[in-house]
């Protein structure tokens, strides 16, 4: 039997938000009930819904950062019991059988089964649409499931199955570690988790925005200092002076010009999406041997690590809780930049909303 729950859906991309019946699917034999406590608002959340990546299949709910509660598991699940406090990101199956699967990549999934499912606008295993966190309530696979630590408090929390591991999975990979000299390009949702978690890993950190505003945020972040771009001789002054630069950008920057901060063999690992092709001259990496790497988000058994070194270090993302009748304002507000520096939706205020008849 399915069970039904309130969630918020949009008919289309310029439509509003309205709360709906929504039909998930049964508790199946490996599958994890969950009672959605908090759900955050990713860009790329509005970045779907308003069809700037492509025709979105409406009606749709997104969301893709999500954490509760175990309300009941399948038969076969032994990993999770009912009350644990768990999580779910960005994706919601794969085949895993192709090498990226085997080697705990889910998210580079290629192989058969329709490839990696996505929580929200992705063709399911079983044909239909996935809908994702704006709900209260929403089934997956147990093996896509993640337990959130006792020392994460569950709104803050949400955020991090995506900004979170977003930012970890470079700074894991490339070895980011005390003794490293990094910039965090940007200070918004994905920055300033990069700059926390670069912070805990050791690393002397310094944040590049447009100018100071944002320093003393910074600073309480973790960053040593806050260099503004916009300074007279910026490029020419600090030449040379890092290791690692993440990238969170997601608009036009001359990028050979920033890859001039590195020192030989640095790496500016990119996880900003910017709308337009960026120009690269190949120079601005030859000279110097330097990298320039994309960074998507990071498989299961990375995104759990995570979460467990966040708890350890006490990190968690900086949010502003709203209701379900704020979504659409907020969405209004990420795209301004007005916002310290997630939302998250208090998913019990869904209680108290009417729901539109169908």
């Amino acid at each position: 039997m399915t069970i039904t729950v309130k969630a918020l859906q949009k008919t289309g991309p310029h439509e509003p938000f309205q709360v709906v019946d929504l039909e998930r699917r049964e508790v199946g034999p490996h599958d994890v009930l969950i009672d959605i406590r908090a759900a955050g608002i990713c860009h790329s959340d509005i970045h779907t819904i308003r069809n700037e990546w492509g025709e979105a299949h409406f009606p749709l709910a997104v969301g893709h950062e999500i954490a509760g509660h175990v309300e009941a598991v399948g038969a076969e699940v032994t990993g999770f019991a009912v009350g644990d406090r768990v999580g779910v990101g960005c994706l919601v199956n794969s085949c895993g059988e192709c090498d990226a699967c085997r080697s705990d990549q889910e998210q580079e999934c290629s192989g058969g089964k329709g490839r990696k499912v996505g929580t929200y606008n992705s063709v399911d295993v079983d044909g239909s649409i996935t809908q994702g966190g704006y709900a209260q309530k929403v089934v997956v696979d147990a093996d896509f499931v993640l337990r959130i630590p006792e020392g994460l408090d569950l709104q803050q929390a949400a955020p991090l199955l995506c900004a979170g591991i977003t930012s970890y999975a470079p700074i894991a990979r490339w070895g980011v570690g005390p003794g490293s000299k990094v910039a965090v390009l940007g200070l918004g949702g994905l920055g300033h988790m990069g700059v926390q978690i670069a912070a805990a890993k050791g690393a002397d950190v310094t944040v590049l925005s447009r100018s100071l505003a944002k320093e003393e945020t910074a600073l309480k972040l973790g960053a040593s200092r806050v260099l503004a771009t916009t300074e007279e001789d910026f490029f020419r002054n600090h030449r040379d002076e890092f290791d690692f630069i993440l990238n969170t950008i997601s608009a036009d920057i001359p990028v050979d010009r920033y890859l001039g901060l590195l020192k030989p063999r640095g790496v500016m690992a990119v996880v900003g999406l910017p709308p337009e092709k960026q120009p690269l001259g190949f120079g601005a990496l030859i000279g110097g041997s330097k990298v320039i790497a994309g960074s998507n988000i990071g498989g299961i058994r990375e995104t759990q690590e995570m979460l467990d070194f966040c708890a350890e270090h006490g990190l968690g993302s900086w949010i502003e809780t709203i209701g379900v009748d704020e979504v659409d304002a907020a969405y209004d507000r990420v795209v301004a930049g007005d916002v310290q520096f997630r939302f998250v939706i208090d998913t019990e205020t869904f209680a108290g909303a009417a729901v539109v008849a169908s």
